[in-house]
């Protein structure tokens, strides 16, 4: 569902309404007539949808992660804010940017439009940018031929499906963060996808190494064993960027999440 979308043709048929009652309808009103319905149930809920569409357009809007493709850092349930101007400034619904500043930085946690379906937003962190050679073989992470250095931080436990899975801290771009790499989950990429730009991409039996075209951008998940990303199907373009996560603003099961975030 392309909310964007229906919030905007509510905020258009809204102030359609607005502006027939304000040039027109209540110049014809009698003194202290009440307003008819399509001015309380159309007309009088411009103003708020206005808001709220300028906030969700420009400033931040809420998501809802639905997977676990981000554990530890964020959690099914959780609710995060996405910051809509980080990236510049994007014309709403086509998502089209018209002012452009800060660019995507490696460790950031971004909101994007699915590439296999731009309907869907997804949520993944930055580990390539443009140009960038990425390779992750045997569960360790080389970008330009350095290795990301990892540090064993413990074990995670997983509560909906009861096991315990080896926790890592990792630095990207100098943000420090924590993953999740079980031992026991295969090295190679499964189901790999014929996205644009696979050529650029070469698979083996121990994992992956790409090369990141310019104006896209490699994304991969926190728990790295779990998470459909960059590695199968592909590169995030530009055009795709929705905003970057920074805060989680709700959780019902564990209020104790509200303002985590890393």
């Amino acid at each position: 569902m392309n909310f964007a979308l229906i919030l905007f043709l509510l905020l258009v048929a809204t102030g359609v309404l607005w502006l027939v009652d304000v040039l027109f309808a209540r110049k014809r009103r009698a003194p202290g007539a009440p307003q008819p319905w399509w001015v309380e149930w159309g007309a009088g809920f411009f103003p708020v949808i206005l808001i709220v569409f300028f906030l969700r357009s420009f400033i931040v809007e809420p998501f809802k992660i639905p997977s676990g493709s981000m554990i530890p850092t964020l959690l099914v349930g959780d609710f995060i804010l996405v910051n809509k101007y980080t990236y510049g400034i994007r014309l709403p619904v086509i998502n089209k940017k018209i002012i452009d500043w800060n660019l995507p930085q490696r460790g950031d946690v971004m909101v994007f439009r699915y590439p296999v379906d731009e309907d869907m937003d997804y949520i993944k962190r930055v580990v390539g940018l443009p140009g960038d050679r990425v390779e992750y073989f045997d569960k360790h992470l080389v970008i330009n031929g350095a290795e990301v250095a990892t540090v064993r931080d413990g074990d995670f436990f997983h509560e909906d499906k009861r096991y315990f899975a080896p926790r890592f801290k990792e630095t990207l771009g100098g943000v420090e963060h924590d993953i999740l790499v079980k031992d026991d989950a295969p090295a190679y990429v499964p189901g790999v996808r014929d996205f644009p730009g696979r050529e650029n991409c070469t698979y083996t039996r121990s994992g992956v190494a790409c090369t990141v075209p310019e104006g896209h951008y490699f994304m991969m998940g926190d728990n790295r064993d779990e998470s459909s990303d960059s590695r199968v199907w592909g590169f995030v373009p530009e055009r795709n960027i929705v905003g970057k996560a920074f805060w989680i603003w709700l959780n019902f099961s564990d209020f104790g999440r509200i303002g985590s975030f890393r």
